[in-house]
């Protein structure tokens, strides 16, 4: 039967696996706050930067259209 009181880590297997899992868990963590702090932040500027120039050049298109479509009249 086993023993309820026994620490699951006291084989050296089982050590190891604890030891592995918690290094997997340190390091998802800094992938996550990497991301959030790296990554994130310049997808936005960058995202905001394409939306501002397809702004423009959809303006410059309409003026485009306004001035055409004016002078076929």
């Amino acid at each position: 039967m086993k023993n309820s009181n026994r620490d699951d880590r006291s084989t050296p297997t089982n050590k190891a696996l604890g030891d592995v899992a918690e290094r997997i868990e340190k390091e998802c963590n800094e992938v996550i706050r990497y991301l959030n702090d790296e990554v994130v932040p310049a997808v936005r500027e960058h995202s905001t930067k394409a939306l501002r120039t397809a702004a423009e050049k959809l303006e410059e298109l309409a003026n485009y259209m306004e001035q055409h479509s004016s002078t076929g009249k």
